[in-house]
């Protein structure tokens, strides 16, 4: 991004998600550490202005992970992360906070947390394309979380339905949920897991949806053809998905033979019953110290 003067952007503090508000007059762009949501101005040359001063007493949360406008045009709803439990520490709550929207300018609304938010490492989320339902991902917890959507842009305090992302025969606590994302129409919901230093799977978990009540079944877990799904996109037709596997890790065999997977883009064909089936997969070179930080379907004219 350019500032009005033709240099880059400089933003207040370094983001992890950047996307705009439904005017899109704005970007709107939130940052882990310290935890944060930058409301940035978009020029009518569609270079970026300053950033707009906000209230002081705002509720970031801890560990922001994901930011989007509600459809209403309403609200900003922040996913936090938080941070989870270790042998040293308790960890920090995780929260869902959402925040009153106007010109630019944020108001505190509402925080959702269930259980205190000790236990609540929510990731991403993504709405119900019919404006019914907001579908989260727990990192830690590998979970999805189901809420029901207000119209007035906020969102049930407490789920409809809690369902694990991964198989019955994988351990719980072995990896971690990362992308989500609703098919276009509505009817499939895809989680994507990441196994971490060879534990848990790398699968993309695909659930139908009760068009009725927005309950999610798991349907299909299916393989990514790499290591570390960190994020996956889906285009606008809801006909092929594209998972980022984030990096390249060398495994070894009942046999002791090392095989290094590299990192890669493996492309899915989604079926009408929203399952997947593997097409293909481009291998990419990460070294030295670079992954496949992030990946995401544009529709070009």
């Amino acid at each position: 991004a350019l500032l009005s003067d033709g240099t880059p952007a400089r933003l207040p503090a370094r983001p992890v998600f950047i996307t705009t508000d439904k005017s899109g007059t704005h970007v709107l762009a939130a940052s882990p550490n310290p935890s944060a949501l930058n409301v940035i101005k978009i020029l009518p040359d569609g270079t970026l202005g300053a950033a707009v001063p906000e209230p002081a007493n705002l509720d970031f949360g801890v560990f922001a992970h994901q930011v989007r406008a509600d459809p209403s045009g309403k609200t900003i709803i922040l996913a936090t992360r938080g941070n989870a439990a270790t042998n040293k520490s308790p960890g920090d709550p995780g929260a869902i906070k959402i925040f009153n929207y106007k010109d630019g300018v944020l108001g505190n609304l509402k925080s959702i947390a269930p259980g205190g938010g000790l236990d609540y490492q929510v990731r991403h989320f993504d709405f119900d394309p019919f404006g019914r339902w907001v579908y989260a991902d727990l990192e830690s917890q590998s979970r999805i979380h189901v809420y029901r959507r207000m119209p007035n842009g906020t969102l049930s305090a407490y789920p409809l339905f809690v369902r694990s992302t991964l198989m019955k025969s994988t351990p719980a606590g072995s990896g971690q949920a990362s992308s989500i994302h609703v098919h276009p129409k509505g009817k499939f919901v895809y989680v994507a897991n990441r196994g971490i230093a060879g534990h848990g799977e790398n699968t993309i978990a695909v659930f139908s949806i009760n068009e009725r009540t927005g309950e999610p079944t798991l349907i299909q877990s299916i393989a990514t053809q790499g290591v570390e799904p960190r994020t996956f996109t889906l285009d606008s037709c809801g006909t092929v998905l594209a998972v980022a596997n984030q990096q390249a890790e060398t495994i070894q065999d009942a046999a002791g033979t090392a095989t290094t997977v590299p990192a890669s883009i493996a492309l899915f064909r989604i079926g009408r019953d929203g399952r997947l089936e593997f097409a293909r997969k481009y291998d990419l070179d990460t070294t030295p110290e670079r992954n496949l930080f992030w990946i995401r379907a544009v529709t070009l004219p």
